[in-house]
C-alpha cells in the first residue's frame, strides 16, 4: 500500500508498506521550485526488485554489519544469516524488516501528518532470538521536517538497531552525482573498520583523515584519499558522534549549493553512517531517471556496526520489560546564496 502526507512548507513525502519504506519526498528549493530529493521507485513493485538496495527502508533488526553473523547473549551464541560476504548485513537477506510488508495507517497530529507502521517479527526470523513488535512513526512536521520516531519491544533478550536508508540528492533524485554536496557532521572521532568494513574495535580521531568533516567541505574534495582499509570505493563509515546518547541533537548537515537546499539531521543515537551510494549501478528508478554509482547520499543515524562484539561500543541489547526507543529529524531549509 501507499500512503501520502503534505504540510504548510511546501513539502510532500510518500511511503509504501513494503520495508516501511519512503518512496518520495518533495522540497523545494531556493526559488520554490519542488523536486523529489531522494531514490527510489514509481511503484512498490520496484521495491520488491533486485534493484533496490534498501531504498528508504526501515533497516533492521540490526542495521549495518555484524562480523560472522554471530553473537552473544547471556552465554548463548546465535547465528544469523551471512548476506555480505562472511558477514551479516541490514537484517539479513529474506526476512529483514527492509523485506517485509507492515501495516500502516495515516494519522494527523499537533506535530504534523503522516504514517505509522507495525510489524511483528517472529521469534527466530533471520536467526534473532525474541518476538519483536516495532512501529515506525513517520511524521511530515509542520515546520518543515521529517521526522521519524521507532519503538521496539521484545519477550525474549535480543539485539537490535534500527535505521532508515534513504539515498538522499538535494539536486533531485536521478542528478548525476551527490559529490558535489557540501557535508558537515558533528564528529571528533571514527570507528576504523578492517577490509570486510567490521569495526577493529578502535575509536580514532578524524583528525588528518578524509573523514574529518568537522568544517563543511564538499564531499569530492577528498573521497579519492580514502585507502584500502578505509574502502577505497567512497565513504561507508561510521562517525562517533559529540555530545550524550540519548538527546535529540544536531548531527549532520548536507547542502547542495546550486540550488540551496539544506538538510539537518538530529539524532539521540551514539552513532551515523555516511555512505555516498558506492554500490549504485545504473539501476532504473523514478520517473526514468538511472542511480549511477555515487548519486546519492545516505546518513544513518544508529549504533555503532558489530556493537554486539565490542564492549566499548554501547550496548544494542534489548531485554524484556525494556522499550527500544530512538528519534530522527531530517529538517529541511533554503540558503538564499
Amino acid at each position: 500500500m501507499e500512503f501520502v502526507a503534505t504540510n504548510p512548507a511546501g513539502m510532500k513525502a510518500k511511503w509504501v508498506s513494503y520495508g516501511a519504506s519512503l518512496a518520495e519526498l518533495w522540497t523545494p528549493d531556493r526559488d520554490g521550485h519542488l523536486a523529489d530529493i531522494i531514490l527510489g521507485f514509481d511503484t512498490e513493485a520496484g521495491f520488491h526488485s533486485e534493484d533496490n538496495q534498501h531504498f528508504g527502508a526501515t533497516t533492521g533488526r540490526y542495521a549495518n554489519r555484524i562480523a560472522g553473523g554471530k553473537f552473544e547473549i547471556d552465554g548463548r551464541e546465535y547465528q544469523l544469516a551471512l548476506n555480505n560476504g562472511p558477514n551479516h548485513l541490514h537484517g539479513g537477506p529474506h526476512r529483514a524488516l527492509g523485506k517485509v510488508e507492515w501495516q500502516g495507517e495515516l494519522f494527523e497530529g499537533e506535530l504534523g501528518s503522516g504514517v505509522r507502521f507495525h510489524y511483528i517479527s517472529p521469534d527466530g526470523e533471520e536467526g534473532y532470538p525474541g518476538t519483536l513488535d516495532v512501529t515506525v512513526t513517520y511524521t511530515l512536521t509542520l515546520m518543515g521536517g521529517l521526522r521519524i520516531d521507532y519503538a521496539a519491544t521484545t519477550d525474549k533478550p535480543t539485539i537490535i538497531n534500527l535505521t532508515n536508508h534513504t539515498y538522499f540528492n538535494l539536486a533531485g533524485q536521478g542528478a548525476p552525482t551527490a559529490l558535489d554536496h557540501v557535508v558537515w557532521i558533528a564528529a571528533e572521532r571514527y570507528t576504523p573498520k578492517d577490509a570486510h568494513d567490521i569495526p577493529t574495535g578502535e575509536i580514532a580521531p578524524v583528525a588528518g583523515t578524509p573523514l574529518d568533516f568537522r568544517q563543511p567541505r564538499r564531499l569530492a574534495d577528498r573521497i579519492d584519499e580514502l585507502g584500502d582499509v578505509q574502502q577505497k570505493d567512497g565513504y561507508d563509515h561510521n562517525f562517533v558522534l559529540d555530545g550524550p546518547e540519548g538527546v535529540l541533537r544536531l548531527a549532520a548537515e548536507l547542502y547542495h549549493p546550486p540550488s540551496g537546499r539544506k538538510m539537518r539531521v538530529h539524532t539521540d543515537q551514539p552513532g551515523i553512517q555516511l555512505y555516498t551510494g558506492n554500490m549504485l549501478r545504473g539501476q532504473r528508478g523514478k520517473n526514468g531517471a538511472t542511480y549511477p554509482r555515487r548519486s546519492a547520499v545516505c546518513l544513518e543515524t544508529q549504533h555503532f556496526p558489530d556493537s554486539p562484539h565490542h564492549l566499548n561500543f554501547p550496548s544494542t541489547v534489548l531485554r524484556p520489560g525494556e522499550t527500544y526507543r530512538q528519534t530522527c529529524v531530517y529538517e529541511f531549509s533554503v540558503e538564499t546564496e
